[in-house]
C-alpha cells in the first residue's frame, strides 16, 4: 500500500487503469506543439524530439530509487522513438571511480536499457571540463561571474537564511580583467585549496538561496579517474549538470524533488550563455517528480556504507539492501522492477511505498513463467514400511501448471522421503488434516500414505515417521479417485535429492521508517534479517539445470535464485519472496 496516496489502491493493482503521469502529459504536449522539432546537432544531422538522460555521480553503487529514475527517463525514449544517454556526472573526483562507473553501467544493462558495448550515447561531464572552463571564463567578462576571496566559513556565513538575505562579498565588484586573471590563476595551480572560488553573481537577496551567488568552481587538487591530474579547479555540480544537458541537446532534464529549488539556477545559467551566444536558442526544461521512498530500505550510500563498515551486512550486493546490485543478487528480475517502477507511477507529492507492492511485482512477473521444484526446508524422514527397499517410482508433475507448453518434470520416490516437520503432529490439534497415527494423506504427485508411527529421540524429539502405502493410490492412475483424503503434502525422495544450503531474508530493519525523523538506524536492526537453513531439493531434469540468476518457485515457500557464492561442494538458494504477502514477517 501507499501512504500519503499519489496513486491509489486500486491503481496500483491493476497498472492499466493508471492514469498518465504528468511527465508524459508534458512530453506530449510539446510534441503536439513541436517545442523540439527540427534541431539539428553538430554534424547538422536531425535531433530526435525527445531526449532524455540518466545521470549519476559514479561515487557508489545505484539503489531502487534509481531504477525508478531509470525506467522514467529511457522508458520515456523508447516510448516516443526518442533516445536517452547515460551521462556520469563526476565533477567531484575525491569520491568517485571507474569502478562506480562501470557497475552503474552494468546495472542499467541489467535491466534492459544499455548495452555497454555500444557506447555512442555515453557521456562523461569530466568531457566537458575544457568548454566549462571556456563558459566560465564568458561569464566572467559578462560580469556575471566573480572569485570570491573568502574563506569557506566567511561565504557560508554570509550567504543568510531562510529568515535573513544574504551579505555580499567584499569581492563582488571586482574588475572582469582582476577576476579573469586569477580565475587563471587558479587553473594553473598558483593557489591553495580554499584561498578562492568562482561564484555566479545574482542576487543575494533572493529569497532562494541557491541563487545567493552560488559557487561554480572550487580548487581541488585531486586525481581524476578520468581526466588524471590536468585540472586542480572543478566545476560544482549545478553549473556544470545544465550545461551538460545543452550540450548534449536534451529536451526534457528529468530529476527528482530535491531539485525543485535548484531550477532557477539551472534556468539562469543557461539563458546567460544563451544571450552570451554561447549556447543555441532552444535549452533543455527541468520538471522534478517524487522520489521512490520504500519501506524497511536505506538508500543512502553513507548510511550503507555504515552497514558494511559495522558488518551488519556482507557489502553493497547484501540481498537485504535496496542496491540494485543487492536486488539483482536477491533475485528480484529486470522484468520485476520495471513493473513495479510502472505500478507506483510518477507523482509530484513524495509517498512511502510499501515493500509488498515491490514483492506483489515479483510474483505477478515471475508466476506464470518460472519452473516449480520441491524443497522440503525443515525435514524430517518419512518411511515407508511396507515398500521394498530397492523399490523405486517415477513421479512426475508440471513444470509449470500455467503452462503446459513446458512439459514436465520427473522425479522418484522410493522407500524414504523427507517431509516438512509441520506436516507431522504427534497430537494433532484441531483441523490438522496433515499427517498424525491413524490419518491418511497424499503424497503430492504420488501414493496415498496412512501414518502408523513415529520415532522419537532422548528428548522426545520426532525424529521420524512411519507409514504405509497404498500401491493403487498413485496420482494420476484410475485407482486414486478410491482415496479421498483432506491432506496433501510435499516431499523429497532421501536417496534421490540434493542437499542445499537456503538463505531465508526478512526485513533488515524493524521500522518501516529507519532513518526518518531523526531515528538512529543502526538501533534497529532486525536480529532475525537473515536465516541459514539446510534443505532438501529434488533431483529432476529441472534441477540439475538451474543456473545463476534463474529464478525458480519452491512449490509452498515461495521464490528463490541460486546465489553467487555457490559452488559444487555447497549450492546456495536465496529465497527472493514468499508465495503471499509477506507484511507479516
Amino acid at each position: 500500500m501507499l501512504d500519503n496516496n499519489a496513486n491509489n489502491i486500486e491503481n496500483i493493482e491493476n497498472p492499466e487503469n493508471n492514469p498518465q503521469n504528468f511527465i508524459i502529459s508534458i512530453v506530449e504536449q510539446d510534441l503536439k506543439c513541436g517545442t523540439y522539432k527540427s534541431r539539428l546537432d553538430k554534424n547538422n544531422k536531425p535531433l530526435p524530439d525527445i531526449i532524455t538522460r540518466f545521470p549519476p555521480e559514479p561515487n557508489g553503487y545505484l539503489h531502487i530509487g534509481h531504477a525508478k529514475s531509470i525506467c522514467l527517463n529511457f522508458g520515456l525514449a523508447q516510448r516516443y522513438n526518442g533516445r536517452c544517454h547515460l551521462r556520469f556526472d563526476d565533477t567531484n573526483p575525491e569520491k568517485e571511480s571507474q569502478e562506480f562507473a562501470d557497475d552503474i553501467q552494468n546495472a542499467v544493462e541489467w535491466l534492459g536499457f544499455w548495452n555497454k558495448n555500444n557506447t555512442e550515447h555515453l557521456y562523461y561531464a569530466s568531457d566537458y571540463f575544457d568548454i566549462l572552463y571556456e563558459f566560465a571564463e564568458i561569464l566572467i567578462k559578462q560580469n556575471l561571474a566573480y572569485v570570491d576571496s573568502q574563506t569557506g566559513e566567511q561565504i557560508k556565513l554570509n550567504r543568510g537564511s531562510l529568515i535573513h538575505g544574504g551579505i555580499e562579498s567584499p569581492y563582488r565588484n571586482r574588475k572582469a580583467e582582476e577576476n579573469l586573471q586569477i580565475f587563471q590563476g587558479m587553473r594553473e595551480g598558483k593557489y591553495t585549496e580554499g584561498t578562492h572560488v568562482l561564484r555566479a553573481k545574482i542576487d543575494m537577496s533572493s529569497p532562494n538561496i541557491n541563487m545567493r551567488d552560488p559557487i561554480i568552481y572550487r580548487i581541488k587538487y585531486a586525481h581524476h579517474h578520468r581526466s588524471g591530474d590536468k585540472w586542480c579547479i572543478y566545476p560544482m555540480y549545478d553549473y556544470t549538470h545544465c550545461i551538460s544537458d545543452a550540450l548534449e541537446n536534451i529536451t526534457h532534464s528529468i530529476c527528482t524533488l530535491e531539485f525543485e529549488d535548484h531550477r532557477p539556477l539551472y534556468n539562469w545559467i543557461l539563458e546567460k550563455l544563451k544571450d552570451a551566444k554561447a549556447l543555441p536558442e532552444i535549452l533543455p526544461k527541468q520538471y522534478e517528480f517524487a522520489r521512490l521512498n520504500l519501506h524497511y530500505a536505506l538508500t543512502s550510500k553513507r548510511k550503507i556504507l555504515q552497514l558494511i563498515q559495522n558488518n551488519i551486512v556482507d557489502g553493497w550486493n547484501d540481498p537485504r539492501l535496496a542496491t540494485l546490485a543487492g536486488i539483482r543478487r536477491r533475485g528480484y528480475s529486470p522484468s520485476s522492477i520495471k513493473l513495479f517502477c510502472e505500478r507506483i507511477g510518477v507523482a509530484k507529492a513524495d509517498s512511502w511505498i510499501d515493500y509488498s507492492v515491490l514483492e506483489q511485482a515479483l510474483r505477478d512477473d515471475l508466476d506464470p513463467i518460472v519452473p516449480r521444484l520441491t524443497a522440503v526446508l525443515k525435514p524430517l524422514k518419512l518411511i515407508i514400511d511396507n515398500m521394498a527397499d530397492d523399490y523405486a517410482e517415477l513421479c512426475s508433475a508440471a513444470v509449470n501448471p500455467h503452462n503446459q507448453e513446458q512439459g514436465k518434470r520427473n522425479f522418484t520416490l522410493s522407500k524414504e522421503l523427507w517431509i516438512e516437520q509441520d506436516d507431522f503432529m504427534p497430537e494433532p490439534s484441531k483441523g490438522f488434516f496433515r499427517l498424525f497415527v491413524g490419518n491418511k494423506v497424499r503424497l503430492r504427485h504420488g501414493f496415498v500414505v496412512e501414518c502408523t508411527g513415529y520415532d522419537v529421540d532422548s528428548n522426545n524429539s520426532v525424529i521420524a515417521v512411519h507409514v504405509n502405502y497404498f500401491e493403487d493410490s498413485k496420482s494420476g492412475t484410475e485407482g486414486s479417485n478410491n482415496y479421498k483424503v483432506k491432506g496433501n503434502i510435499h516431499w523429497v525422495d532421501a536417496k534421490n535429492s540434493t542437499e542445499i544450503q537456503v538463505n531465508l531474508y526478512n526485513h533488515l530493519f524493524t521500522d518501516p521508517q529507519p532513518d526518518a525523523n531523526g531515528k538512529n538506524f543502526l538501533e534497529l536492526i532486525n536480529p532475525n534479517s537473515k536465516t541459514i537453513a539446510y534443505a532438501y531439493l529434488e533431483n529432476s531434469d529441472i534441477s540439475n539445470s538451474i543456473k545463476n540468476e534463474m529464478q525458480i518457485q519452491f512449490e509452498r515457500h515461495g521464490y528463490f535464485v541460486k546465489d553467487i557464492q555457490s559452488t559444487e561442494q555447497n549450492t546456495i538458494f536465496n529465497r527472493i519472496t514468499l508465495l503471499k504477502d509477506s507484511k507479516h514477517k
